[in-house]
């Protein structure tokens, strides 16, 4: 049995867990005094020694990634996080700032010394105000304490840390709509390349990194790359967070090294809702990610495994169905949103998306024929690999998986000429406890 790794959701349930004092008490403070006396080389190798890979679902080298940055030329280069966490069922970034915000800003800190950064930007998603206050709050105390502004820590080093809200777009995830958006344009993908490491914000060197990414750089930095190493697989190296939700008695937030399965999450997560339902499917990285089933109960949960079983471990967005869920209505509701953010720069995903919503909107209500399957096919085979960003290869994951696992489930909504489930019994709450 594979045991939790609490470290960044260490203290997360202390009574003032997001304050500057509480986080000083755990360690706090203490990577980015040992990094600012380090050369910034030796922190960009250590990250490359850690094999910590982006958590933000791509799974990308992180210390690779920075050291992609063109030699200094005198102009400024930036860092940027990603902490645009929009998809449904993802939900760790969210929480991680809620909780333990400092463990993000140190991290800023460090990752900006170690680039060479001088302003470095947190661009959040604009709805969840709860956050971007606690944020303000947060990088306000590491100002007020000396951890951030001019001469950090009497080293020389000066860094400026923007908070900025976005308008609420799910494609501004992507790291280049990201940087339009950041810089006052539409949320748009950008052509590639330049990618942002030679050509990003303002034009100028960039790294963009998520939440989750530089979040966990001040715990390796403070307990050594090989620490950090040692946890999750060969190639699938530290821990992460996994986000449990839906049909599980105790949906939250574990921690645990990549590489742990499904099996044991549910057994910490004390099981189904209702034992005597059976897990029908799940999703390993969000949405955005082919379905499991069953079957997959003990694929390891590591970038490697998960890709060879035919899925994605994406943002380790655990969503967990039982056999009352209708996936025909689950897929057409996730086809809903991801036609809603297309964000309509490319024809496959713009047209593609509205397409597949029809037909599956259709499916769900019993009407069309079995040909309109083949036509879903056929719609996502020309979407996938073909849109300017990863969106419309996200919307085609949960349809051709779907079909691939449960193709006899939408024949039935076509036989019975509708859905044949109840859509109550899949709901949390009993019936009679839903307001009408």
């Amino acid at each position: 049995m594979t045991n939790l790794t609490p470290i960044l959701t260490k203290f997360w349930d202390d009574p003032q867990s997001w304050t500057l004092e509480t986080y000083r008490r755990n360690d706090g403070y203490k990577a980015l005094e040992k990094a600012l006396k380090m050369d910034p080389a030796a922190l960009v190798q250590m990250t490359k020694d850690s094999g910590l890979r982006g958590r933000g679902g791509a799974g990308f080298p992180t210390g690779m990634k920075w050291g992609f940055l063109p030699p200094p030329d005198g102009g400024p280069r930036y860092l940027v996080v990603n902490a645009d966490e929009s998809e449904p069922g993802t939900c760790k970034d969210i929480p991680l700032m809620m909780a333990a915000p400092q463990f993000l800003i140190e991290g800023v800190a460090i990752t900006s010394y170690a680039i060479g950064c001088n302003h470095a930007f947190i661009y959040l998603r604009g709805e969840v105000v709860h956050v971007y206050r606690r944020l303000l709050r947060a990088v306000e105390e590491a100002y007020a304490a000396g951890l951030l502004g001019k001469n950090i820590m009497g080293s020389g080093f000066d860094l400026e840390v923007t908070v900025h809200a976005g308008a609420g777009a799910y494609i501004c995830g992507e790291e280049t709509a990201l940087l339009d958006s950041l810089e006052g344009r539409r949320g748009q993908p950008r052509l590639k390349p330049p990618f942002p490491a030679v050509a990003g914000l303002y034009a100028r060197p960039t790294v963009v990194n998520n939440v989750e990414s530089i979040a966990s750089v001040p715990p390796i930095l403070l307990h050594g790359a090989d620490w950090f190493a040692d946890m999750g697989t060969e190639k699938s190296q530290g821990f992460g967070i996994f986000s449990l939700s839906g049909h599980v008695k105790n949906p939250g937030q574990y921690e645990a090294p990549l590489g742990i399965t499904l099996r044991e999450l549910l057994d910490m997560a004390g099981g189904m809702r209702d034992p005597q339902k059976k897990l029908k499917f799940w999703t390993p990285g969000g949405s955005s990610t082919p379905l499991f089933t069953d079957e997959h109960l003990d694929v390891p949960l590591d970038f490697e495994s998960v890709g060879a079983a035919g899925s994605m471990l994406g943002t380790r967005a655990l969503q967990i169905f039982d056999e009352t869920t209708c996936v025909v209505r689950a897929v057409d509701r996730w086809t809903e949103f991801y036609k809603h953010e297309s964000c309509g720069k490319c024809t496959p995903c713009r047209e593609g998306t509205w397409w597949l919503k029809q037909i599956t909107g259709r499916l769900e209500n019993g009407q069309g024929s079995e040909e309109d399957l083949e036509k879903l096919l056929d719609i996502c085979d020309n979407i996938l690999g073909r849109a300017f960003c990863a969106l419309g290869d996200g919307a085609t994951s949960p349809i051709t998986s779907s079909i691939q696992y449960f193709r006899e489930e939408y024949i039935a909504h076509l036989t019975n000429g509708g859905c044949p489930f109840d859509r109550d019994a899949s709901s949390l709450f009993a019936k009679d406890n839903v307001p009408a």
